[in-house]
């Protein structure tokens, strides 16, 4: 645990125990803040997103009795879903401990419908946004990028709230005619084809070169727009 670590836990740590000395009872909200605080403070880090601690409620009617000395907390070593029962106890003159579940998820941005979206609509920023979402719910190469996708067009109908991956659109979509680029170290030419098949940017697409009537395969650009290399 980092230097800051140890200094927010304990300055935690000492709120919670000067409220609860003059207290004559600890407020489920300060046993909530406090689990809350620990699990974030006491998780390994996440490569990408954002972590949401969620304490759950406590049962009303339990009365939690202030503690003479900090409280303190664990939780599971190897724990493996999404809720995390947190354990809290006062080893002080009247000791006491309860457990709280606490969810913990991970919400990742992705690119949504705002709109319902017909096939071959062309998204924009106004039929297509980035929100937060739990990563659990999610499914697919998921987009997080809202302006990679403008120009390009759904393969499919969508109704709104859906999160689109790359397989919902086509940045080049087959029948579509597109500049073809082949280009070199040292020379560039661009002719004109049409794509027989579809593609996001990257992939590689079959492409009938209208002037000569050969099919290529080449890689998707941009909108409209595909490569080779000569």
């Amino acid at each position: 645990m980092s230097k800051l670590k140890i200094f927010i836990t304990f300055s935690i740590l000492q709120l919670v125990w000067f409220t609860s000395v003059d207290a004559k009872t600890l407020s489920h909200e300060e046993i909530k803040a406090f689990a809350k605080q620990y699990v974030e403070n006491n998780l390994p880090s996440i490569a990408q997103g954002k972590r949401i601690v969620t304490p759950a409620d406590l049962d009303p009617r339990i009365t939690i009795k202030p503690c003479s000395e900090p409280l303190q907390a664990n939780i599971p070593e190897n724990y493996r879903s999404r809720n995390v029962n947190v354990k809290i106890f006062c080893s002080g003159s009247t000791p006491w401990y309860i457990y709280l579940p606490v969810n913990v998820s991970t919400e990742i941005p992705v690119l949504v419908a705002q709109t319902k979206i017909e096939k071959g609509t062309v998204l924009d920023e106004e039929n297509v946004a980035i929100v937060w979402k739990p990563q659990h719910q999610t499914r697919g190469e998921v987009m997080e990028d809202a302006t990679s996708v403008y120009g390009a067009k759904s393969k499919r109908s969508l109704i709104e709230g859906t999160v689109i991956t790359k397989k919902m659109f086509c940045v080049v979509c087959k029948g579509d005619t597109v500049t073809i680029l082949a280009k070199s170290d040292s020379l560039m030419i661009k002719t004109q084809g049409i794509a027989q098949t579809s593609g996001v940017i990257g992939q590689q697409i079959r492409v009938k070169n209208k002037r000569s009537g050969r099919s290529i395969t080449a890689r998707v650009n941009t909108i409209n727009q595909v490569a080779i290399n000569l």
